[in-house]
């Protein structure tokens, strides 16, 4: 009896009801790339017509999509599997960010505002930048604003090789984000600043610092890799995972679920460049988890290379690709595991920046022989009292188990 939880990072399923309080009344990331399908604005060289993920129609994500908004996108409708739950579910913490998405849905909802940086350039405050540069043997930082981490690149790559500034920005979420180059600058050193990073901003309640490495000889050619690290600040309470490893069981975490707890319950953890390397390890990982075990997935392309990126074609592309591969860790799961597959958030590729939108997540279940709806869940952290009760661990603070 194990439990796993995989997480299609940005795939939401439209609006939450105070969706309009954060700008997105009417975002739908997974409801708008089944349009575009539909329609033939996201064919390319890789896919072209209708989106075709059946093994999660099966799952019932479509009718997931119906809870949500009243609605099944186009060709998300057919029979759900005899062993699937399906349901969505609307976020309680404030943000819409990836660690209030990931600690509620492990049962710690975010109940205060992060801190942000304003939308003005410079964004980051002069003592801040001072202390950073003076600390970290830097001669000054070049950025300072809100920007796509790869066109910040692309725009100040080459005078960061040459003059060993760092390259800082941030988004609309919680971050302070600092770019450099493998090379020229080290990926250790990279990491050794943003540790120092991740204590000046504690103050000011910035939720994650990142390191953004990336490699290449001129503008043209740089691109981001793998080794990126979240330096996050850790949950506020007590999480699924920390009860799991308060008991001795068996953890692991995908991708980067471990930054994004502070790697506090973490247990083993494997990495993979992309969603297929992140799915290879995750079929390695189900094969040896122990009984009583907590698997904990991040599936990250569908919103680092495809929603933020605005690629409405990509992120489809990504959709089948993550359901063509399904099969393959249904067959490795034992009748009385228990498989949730969700997202934390939105970012609809067809809304305007570059932002993640507030929406509602679906929560697709597979689980013993009866196909149920549990309809509209109010907080993500009803996935974590689930987890609890499957394992037979202490209760989450929050949530309900269904």
């Amino acid at each position: 009896m194990r439990a796993l939880i995989l997480v299609m990072d940005s795939v939401g399923i439209g609006g939450g009801p105070d969706a309009a309080l954060y700008g997105d009344h009417g975002a739908d990331t997974l409801g708008h790339i089944a349009e575009a399908c539909a329609h033939g604005a996201a064919d390319n060289d890789i896919r072209n017509g209708p989106l075709a993920i059946p093994h999660l129609v099966a799952l019932g994500i479509g009718q997931a999509c119906r809870l949500a908004t009243g609605r099944t996108p186009p060709a998300l409708d057919g029979p759900v599997h005899s062993y699937a739950m399906f349901g969505c579910a609307s976020e309680r913490s404030k943000g819409k960010d990836t660690p209030s998405g990931h600690w509620e849905i492990a049962g710690v909802p975010v109940p205060f505002d992060w801190g942000y940086f304003p939308k003005t350039r410079p964004c980051f405050p002069k003592g801040l930048v001072e202390r950073l540069c003076d600390d970290a043997g830097v001669p000054g930082i070049i950025g300072n604003c809100h920007a796509s981490g790869t066109e910040i690149i692309r725009e100040l790559g080459e005078r960061h090789m040459q003059s060993g500034e760092l390259i800082c920005y941030t988004s609309a979420d919680s971050v302070f984000q600092i770019a450099a180059h493998e090379g020229t600058f080290g990926l250790e050193r990279l990491y050794a600043i943003c540790a120092l990073a991740r204590r000046l901003v504690d103050p000011l309640n910035i939720g994650r610092v990142i390191a953004r490495p990336f490699v290449g000889s001129a503008a043209a050619n740089f691109k981001r890799t793998a080794h990126r690290r979240d330096f996050s600040v850790p949950p506020p309470g007590q999480t699924i995972l920390d009860r799991a490893a308060d008991d001795g069981r068996d953890i692991v975490s995908i991708g980067k679920i471990d930054d994004i707890f502070a790697h506090r319950g973490t247990g083993r953890n494997k990495r993979g460049d992309g969603n297929d390397a992140l799915f290879d390890c995750t079929l390695e990982a189900i094969d040896d988890l122990a009984d009583g075990g907590l698997l904990f997935a991040n599936f990250i392309d569908f919103d680092t290379l495809y929603g933020h990126r605005r690629d409405i074609a990509g992120y489809a592309a990504a959709l089948e690709q993550f359901d063509r591969r399904l099969p393959e860790l249904l067959s490795r799961l034992e009748s009385d595991d228990l498989l949730i597959l969700t997202a934390d958030h939105g970012c609809d590729p067809t809304w305007d920046g570059t932002d993640h939108t507030r929406e509602q997540v679906p929560i697709l279940a597979r689980t013993s022989n009866r196909t149920r709806d549990i309809g509209k869940r109010t907080g993500f952290s009803d996935i974590a009292a689930t987890v609890a009760r499957h394992l037979g661990l202490p209760p989450v603070a929050h949530g309900s188990a269904f």
